[in-house]
């Protein structure tokens, strides 16, 4: 039953390292709000700014997985190019490294428990006081780094309870720890154990933590292959999410493995010479040969900028690779968010609102495209090439359906995670809201396109001057779609002016109201049929309410959910 409880205790710690870590991280990243994105894709212009920003924006979230996450979104969303973002991720590897120097400089070596528990207390700050967001999030920063210790500490206790050194030592004795072969075994377990936690920082710590016990047969050799496994596993995170991501997505995340992989696969021949040098230089010029953890951080951290000092001339090749492995394709058609996963919601959830908005974008441009496929349907002759527009048409519906349902889904998830700063809370009811109106454009170009469909099945066609009155409101239409896809892409740093889209909603009501007079006239002096007219003004109204729904668009891209406090 003890042998249970430790293992329970190792479990429970480790979950504890990986929440304090998860929380710093958050906090973090809600301290530097959507300003972390902007910076990224601003200090990229060249590739070693770029390595620089990465190793930057890693030491300050203490995670390259939350740093590499945000790079997936920013080129997917076109904010950074992939060349840039190879760069990033390079540096993100070495940023990453001083979790591993934090660790060892004062994990193991003294009492963490003593000043991280009331470290803690910053946290009941914001519950008994009104606060900053600014101020929530540091105390959030200071209870995840105290309680990212505080697992440490537990992990140490757990495991010399549970004996671990002794148990290690026995699966140890039945290999040749000195065998090539087993250095490469260290490799796969570092890079399986890592993409099973999807954190280095974790494997790093176990790593740690199994040279600090002095096990017979796991030295210096042996540590270094783990941590060159957990560099190969770390990138299973990026994969993730660009999963359900768009081509870019995928790429990056490709290139960030390519980049490990070909990392390791480099230093492996040279293995041995590798350590043995790291060795000479923690022992005889920095004169440190009692302590292991130390190589090992030297170890780490030699090795990642050795691969980046290296690999960094050949970020062009690099991108060539990963494009041909990805090649492009034309899915412009298929449902698919390409913006946003619900795999990003556990270390990028604030900045991820931004790929929210950019994925509300993308829905506007495919209600675009929609209604651009439904003023083709005017034109076409043939009964074939009219079934497949009108087929595009319906896919389209259901396309937007979909993205409204989706999108809204994953808005909720993020509000639900509790993780974002009161700033980003009051966005959510107006992406909400924006989803839900677009959803309702999709609709009305849906029934635009019914109209034309059932018209063509009742053989019906519409006089020269009726064709001529529909252009004109498909041109109104045309506009207020350009100022409603402008007001969804303005910055937030650009005034709302409703003016135009209001002067437009005018025109297309006036436009309606003087065609429906004349429709009347028309059936009554029998210039066409009733049935004919009834299709006419039914393909008229549905401009109009299109318009409207348009005008809701608009402004709902300016709703503020003050204004219904």
């Amino acid at each position: 039953m003890d042998v249970i409880t430790n293992i329970l205790s190792i479990l429970g710690a480790v979950a504890m390292f990986l929440f304090g870590m998860s929380l710093m991280s958050s906090g973090l990243e809600k301290f530097a709000g959507d300003k972390l994105g902007k910076v990224l894709s601003a200090m990229t212009k060249h590739r070693y700014t770029g390595i620089l920003t990465g190793i930057a924006v890693t030491m300050m979230l203490q995670s390259s997985s939350a740093t590499t996450l945000i790079v997936v979104s920013l080129v997917t969303s076109g904010a950074m190019t992939l060349r840039q973002s190879i760069s990033v991720v390079m540096g993100a590897n070495i940023g990453t490294t001083a979790t591993v120097w934090l660790i060892s400089a004062i994990g193991f070596q003294i009492d963490i428990s003593s000043f991280a528990l009331p470290l803690m207390a910053v946290y009941v700050i914001p519950f008994f006081f009104k606060v900053s967001s600014k101020v929530k999030s540091i105390s959030q920063t200071i209870f995840g780094f105290s309680l990212l210790f505080m697992g440490l500490s537990f992990l140490q206790t757990a495991a010399q309870e549970l004996n671990l050194g002794a148990h290690v030592a026995g699966m140890l004795s039945h290999l040749d720890c000195d065998s090539y072969l087993t250095i490469l075994l260290f490799v796969l377990v570092g890079a399986v154990v890592t993409a099973i936690v999807q954190s280095s920082a974790v494997t790093m710590a176990i790593t740690l933590m199994l040279i600090d016990l002095k096990i017979p047969g796991f030295g210096f050799y042996q540590a270094a292959a783990l941590a060159m496994g957990q560099n190969i596993g770390t990138t299973v995170t990026a994969v993730l999410g660009a999963a359900v991501g768009n081509r870019m997505a995928k790429r990056a995340a490709a290139a960030h493995m390519l980049f490990n992989v070909v990392g390791v696969v480099i230093i492996l021949p040279v293995f041995y010479w590798a350590c043995d040098a790291v060795d000479w230089f923690v022992v005889d010029v920095l004169h440190s040969d009692s302590n292991q953890m130390f190589k090992l951080s030297a170890f780490h951290t030699a090795f990642n900028i050795f691969n980046t000092l290296l690999l960094v001339w050949f970020v062009p090749q690099i991108e060539k690779v990963v494009s041909k492995i990805i090649p492009d394709t034309d899915d412009d058609e298929e449902f698919r968010l390409k913006y946003i996963s619900t795999s990003l919601l556990s270390s990028t959830s604030e900045i991820v609102l931004s790929e929210v908005q950019n994925e509300i974008i993308t829905f506007g441009e495919r209600c675009q495209k929609m209604f651009g496929i439904v003023k083709s349907l005017m034109t076409i002759e043939k009964d074939k090439d009219f079934e497949t527009e009108y087929a595009r048409v319906i896919k389209y519906e259901g396309i937007t359906d979909k993205m409204e349902v989706e999108i809204a889904n994953f808005i909720n998830k993020v509000s639900e995670a509790g993780r974002l700063s009161k700033e980003s809370k009051r966005k959510i009811p107006k992406m909400l809201k924006l989803v839900s109106e677009l959803e309702s454009v999709g609709d009305a170009c849906n029934n635009l396109g019914r109209t034309l469909n059932h018209k063509r099945e009742e053989s019906l066609e519409y006089t020269p001057e009726q064709v001529a009155n529909i252009n004109k409101m498909i041109g109104y239409i045309d506009k207020a779609i350009d100022n409603m896809m402008d007001m969804l892409r303005r910055s937030d740093d650009v005034p709302f002016n409703l003016d135009k889209t209001m002067e437009i909603e005018k025109d297309i009501n006036s436009y309606r109201k003087m065609l429906k007079e004349y429709s009347i006239v028309d059936i009554s002096e029998n210039k066409y049929s009733y049935k004919l007219g009834v299709s006419y003004m039914d393909f008229i109204n549905e401009c109009e309410h299109l318009g409207d729904y348009i005008v809701n668009v608009v402004q709902a891209s300016n709703y503020n959910s003050n204004d219904n406090a």
